[in-house]
C-alpha cells in the first residue's frame, strides 16, 4: 500500500515551511548569541522569538499549518496522531519545581503534544507519543506509516516537536561539553559542538487512494524505514557503526532500494566531533561517493526529538522543488563527502533522512518523488 505526505506544517527559528526552505537555499541561518537566561552566559540558540517557546504553542501551531497545507479541517474522527518530543513540557516542570504549585501537573506530561492534536481533531483513532531522543521525529513517522500499512487508518498526522530552551537542558548539555560556543557547523574542520533549536514539524500521511479521491497535492512518498539500538553508551555513538549500519540497510531493504539509487542524503550532522565523524564514516562504507549530503542544523540549530521530522519535511520538498538544501555553517569539509555547499538543482528521486540519538537509537527514512 503506497503511503503519501499530503500536508506538511513546519516551525524553526526561520519561520515556516516556505520561509525555512527560502532561507536555507540562501544559506542563511537564523541562529543567534542569546542570553536568555541571566545566569547562564551567552550561547549560540536558534530561537523562534525572542522567548523559550511553549510546548502546547507550538504543537497548536505546526498541527494547524499541516491541515490547512492538505486542505483539511477537523474534525477528523477517523485520523490516528503520533505526535513525539524528547524533552516534552520539560520547561514546565522545571516552573513547577520553582513554584511547587502543582495543581495543573497532568496537563505536563510527556505525551501533551498528541494529546493536544488528538483533542484538536476530536479523534477516535490510535493516539502515540513516542520518545526516542533525538530519532524521536523519525520514529513517529514510521509508526505511523505502520498504521496505515496495517491497515488500522487511513489517514495519520505524525511528527514532532520541541521546545528545549531550558535551564536544565542548557545546563546538562553545557556539563557535557557539547554545546557550541559561536555557531553551528556540521561536518567542518573547525565544528565546536551543537546548537540547541527550537521547532517542530508534523506531516499528513494518507494512502495514495485517499489522496487521488480528494485530488490533494502529493510531496512524496513514504518508501520505507529502520529502527535500531546500539545499546552501547547513554551518549556516545557505537564505534563499530553496526547498528547504524543495520538501520540503513533496513530501510533500504524494506523500501527495495540499493545505496547507489541513493539521490541525497540528510544527515544527523550535529556539528559534534563524534557524530560528524561517525556518520561520515558510515556513509562512506555504504555509499557511493558521488551521493550528494547536507545537514540544515547549521541554520535551524539541532531541535533534537523534531529534529528527524523537520529533516524528512526538508527532504520532502526537496522532492518537489528538484532542489538540494546546502550544509549551512560549512567552510572547509573533514571529510571526503560530497557535501553540498550551495544550492544545487538535479534529477532527485529517492533521498534519505538520518537520525541517530542517545542511548544509541537509529532511526532512517526513505522518500520518493
Amino acid at each position: 500500500m503506497n503511503v503519501v505526505v499530503t500536508g506538511i506544517g513546519l516551525l524553526t527559528c526561520l519561520g515556516s515551511l516556505s520561509s525555512t526552505w527560502q532561507n536555507l537555499k540562501e544559506g542563511k541561518s537564523g541562529i543567534r548569541l542569546t542570553q536568555i537566561f541571566p545566569d547562564f552566559p551567552l550561547y549560540p540558540l536558534g530561537m523562534i522569538g525572542e522567548n523559550p517557546v511553549k510546548l502546547k504553542a507550538l504543537t497548536k501551531l505546526v498541527v494547524e499549518a499541516a491541515l490547512k497545507d492538505a486542505g483539511l479541517e477537523s474534525p477528523l474522527f477517523d485520523c490516528g496522531v503520533v505526535i513525539g518530543s524528547s524533552r516534552g513540557c520539560q520547561a514546565d516542570w522545571e516552573e513547577l519545581a520553582t513554584t511547587q504549585n502543582y495543581q495543573n501537573w497532568l496537563e505536563t506530561l510527556p505525551h501533551q503534544g498528541s494529546v493536544l492534536t488528538a483533542n484538536l481533531l476530536n479523534t477516535t483513532a490510535p493516539v502515540l507519543a513516542p520518545m526516542a531522543a533525538c530519532a524521536t521525529g523519525i520514529t513517529a513517522i514510521a509508526l505511523g506509516f505502520e498504521l496505515i500499512q496495517t491497515g488500522q487508518c487511513q489517514r495519520v498526522i505524525v511528527g514532532a516537536v520541541e521546545a528545549p530552551i531550558t535551564k536544565l537542558t542548557l545546563a546538562g548539555f553545557e556539563r557535557m561539553g557539547a554545546l557550541a560556543t559561536t555557531g553551528c557547523y556540521p561536518f567542518d574542520i573547525q565544528r565546536e559542538g551543537l546548537v540547541l533549536g527550537e521547532g517542530g514539524a508534523v506531516l499528513i500521511l494518507e494512502t495514495a487512494e485517499l489522496a487521488a479521491r480528494r485530488q490533494a497535492k502529493i510531496y512524496g512518498k513514504i518508501l520505507g524505514f529502520g529502527l535500531t539500538c546500539d545499546a552501547y553508551h547513554i551518549s556516545a555513538p557505537d564505534s563499530d557503526l553496526g547498528s547504524g549500519l543495520l538501520a540503513v540497510k533496513q530501510c533500504l531493504t524494506r523500501s527495495n532500494l540499493k545505496p547507489t539509487e541513493i539521490d541525497y542524503i540528510h544527515a544527523h550532522g550535529t556539528s559534534t566531533i563524534l557524530n560528524d565523524a561517525h556518520e561520515a564514516q558510515l556513509i562512506q562504507a555504504l555509499f557511493p561517493q558521488s551521493v550528494a549530503v547536507s545537514s540544515t542544523k547549521g541554520a535551524t540549530g539541532h531541535t533534537l526529538g523534531a529534529s528527524g521530522a523537520i529533516g524528512t519535511a526538508i527532504c520532502l520538498t526537496a522532492l518537489k522543488e528538484q532542489i538540494l538544501p546546502p550544509c549551512v555553517g560549512l567552510t572547509e569539509s573533514e571529510f571526503d563527502l560530497d557535501l553540498v555547499s550551495v544550492e544545487r538543482q538535479g534529477e532527485i528521486q529517492r533521498v534519505l533522512c538520518f537520525s541517530f540519538g542517545f542511548g544509541g537509537q537509529n532511526a532512517v527514512l526513505a522518500l520518493g518523488k
